[in-house]
């Protein structure tokens, strides 16, 4: 399980050079992301995707639920009403269409979620949209002090807005 904290820089060249001080104290390059506002040059650092920025977990996750639920139904009245051999009820084809129902349930949530921002992110908008940067960086519960100390004392520009104790497993 890792812990995400959340750091506002004020511009790119002090998240340059966070980037640079936390890969000196070997944070994994794939745990820090960095967000910025639409057309920012965003060189150097390693930028939050997808995973980070919408809401693409949350969506699948919904949409799997949803689509397994859809396809119980469908698949309990098509096992119970329209039996393919003899009068028994296939129960197969109620497992078959629970599965299809959540994989297509999952895959077109997605589709939708992948275009809707976080709402992890939401309190860092007006921030980012005045030129700040967002740093996220995923690490470890026992580390979270140490890098908290870290920035604080190399980055008194930077400004500590949280952490969040439970992050998805997909990033």
């Amino acid at each position: 399980m890792k812990r995400r904290i959340y750091w506002l820089l004020p511009d790119l060249a002090s998240a340059r050079q966070a980037m640079h001080d936390l890969l000196q104290a070997r944070v994994d390059i794939a745990h820090l992301h960095f967000a910025a506002r639409e057309g920012m040059d965003m060189a150097g650092l390693h930028a939050a995707n997808v995973w980070q920025t919408s809401d693409l977990v949350h969506a699948a996750k919904t949409g799997w639920v949803l689509g397994t639920a859809c396809g119980v139904v469908a698949g309990l009245l098509a096992a119970l009403l329209f039996p393919v051999f003899g009068d028994e009820p296939e129960w197969a084809v109620a497992v078959g269409l629970a599965l299809l129902g959540g994989v297509v349930g999952a895959w077109s949530a997605s589709m939708v979620g992948i275009s809707i921002p976080s709402p992890r992110l939401q309190r860092f908008e007006s921030a980012i949209a005045q030129g700040q940067v967002l740093l996220m960086v995923d690490l470890p519960p026992s580390r979270v002090r140490e890098v908290e100390a870290m920035l604080d004392a190399t980055h008194p520009e930077a400004r500590f807005e949280g952490e969040e104790p439970h992050i998805p497993a997909i990033r």
